[in-house]
């Protein structure tokens, strides 16, 4: 059964809340965030991606580089930029886009249940990036960034989440993408055991976005557990910090693909090649969005097709199967391009749906591209489905909007 527990959260006082909150780590490179946060001190980044404050050709991997993000994060803690709370407390995080809201519980996980499979994944993680994330975590002994998980839906969990919004939030604020973030801090403790009691009635809690902070988080307290002889498995480090949504008010949005060429076919030739596989209507310049599954768009020389998938080229008994992204790589991607691995073959690309058709149009029309493909997003019972088989979904597959804020709250490792 899913263990959360509350905890004495590090997080903003109420007046900087919108310079610090930050974008995660991992949705800026490095010139992209000395950007963001170039004449703002107090904005995460300089914890996270704590490399902007260093010279430009340092290692990012370096111990001058975790020791830095440490020094920035003990630093704005002393000067009363961020405090922590004297009780443990659960959180609501509410996040609004394009008039849309979904709310999570901001609680730690439970290192064992990740351990044990409880808490459940659907990708692959890269141990570099694990291990980068590692470092992070061990050198400053915080979560300083949480990860984006889902629940089946609770009734009763969404009645008590109901009823404490009606107060007014700890935090309101609308960041420069135009989402609005709202927090409130749950003290009462009867609410806080109703919460937690109805997550310990869950098989499973699902990472939806954030595997590599998880695995490292997870990782790191495991090393703890290891290193003490008087481990109680009441510490702090058996718990990591994480944002618990329902499933029903998640959205995952499409992740495209851009291909460098046709593998030495004519377009003629190519679009033959497909016919075995997808009835094929040409659309013309207009872009055209997939409406279901097993529908693609694609771009190609200017003008767009809507590609529907016949029967037989999909498997809806297996949840691996019955993607669209398997659908592609089966027909397309391996057998006509000779793109067997997506992680390491440098013809793909792949674009994530926030960035719209238009971004695919770009990358094609300027020569970069040869075609591109639209596909229609993943669902949440997919997701569910392949988490539950153990399975693990193809490379880049989903992609979640609006992205959790960093330094709205922080998990600190030693009480």
């Amino acid at each position: 059964m899913a263990k959360i527990k509350a905890f004495k959260g590090i997080r903003p006082v109420k007046d900087k809340v919108k310079q610090v909150a930050s974008r995660p780590y991992d949705v800026l490179n490095s010139e992209e965030a000395r950007v963001e946060a170039a004449g703002n001190p107090y904005s995460f980044l300089h914890i996270v991606k704590p490399e902007i404050d260093l010279p430009e050709d340092v290692d990012h991997y370096s111990d001058q580089v975790y020791e830095k993000g440490k020094n920035n994060f003990e630093k704005m803690v002393s000067d009363g930029i961020l405090f922590k709370d004297k009780q443990d407390c659960l959180y609501i995080y509410e996040l609004t886009m394009n008039g849309r809201s979904q709310d999570g519980i901001v609680a730690c996980a439970s290192v064992e249940d990740y351990m044990n499979d409880v808490i459940k994944k659907h990708e692959l993680t890269r141990p570099d990036k694990e291990e980068d994330r590692k470092k992070h975590v061990r050198t400053s002994m915080t979560n300083a960034e949480p990860v984006f998980f889902a629940y089946p839906n609770v009734k009763k969990i969404d009645e008590v989440v109901n009823d404490i919004k009606k107060a007014d939030p700890e935090y309101d604020f609308v960041a420069d993408d135009g989402v609005k973030h709202r927090l409130w801090v749950i003290e009462n403790q009867e609410k806080i055991n109703t919460i937690i009691d109805e997550f310990g009635k869950l098989p499973a809690t699902y990472v939806a976005d954030g595997h590599h902070r998880t695995a490292a988080a997870a990782l790191v307290g495991n090393d703890l557990k290891a290193e003490n002889p008087n481990h109680t498995g009441e510490e702090e480090y058996n718990y990591f910090l994480a944002v618990h949504f329902p499933d029903n008010q998640l959205q995952i949005i499409d992740y495209n693909r851009v291909v460098k060429d046709l593998n030495g076919l004519t377009k003629k030739e190519f679009l033959y090649r497909i016919e075995q596989s997808f009835d094929i209507q040409k659309i013309g310049n207009e872009s055209f969005k997939p409406a279901k599954l097993h529908q693609f768009g694609m771009y190609l020389e200017g003008d767009w097709y809507s590609l529907d998938a016949r029967e037989g080229t999909y498997d809806n008994n297996d949840p691996i199967g019955v993607l669209d992204v398997t659908i592609l790589s089966e027909q397309i991607l391996k057998p006509i391009f000779h793109i067997h691995n997506l992680r390491t073959d440098n013809r793909i690309d792949f674009v994530g749906g926030i960035r719209g058709l238009g971004e695919l149009e770009k990358r094609v029309d300027s020569g970069e591209m040869k075609i591109a493909f639209a596909l229609f997003p993943v669902t949440m019972q997919q997701l569910i489905d392949i988490a539950d088989s153990g399975q693990i979904m193809p490379p880049k597959t989903t992609w979640f909007e609006p992205k959790l804020r960093s330094g709205l709250v922080i998990h600190s490792l030693i009480v």
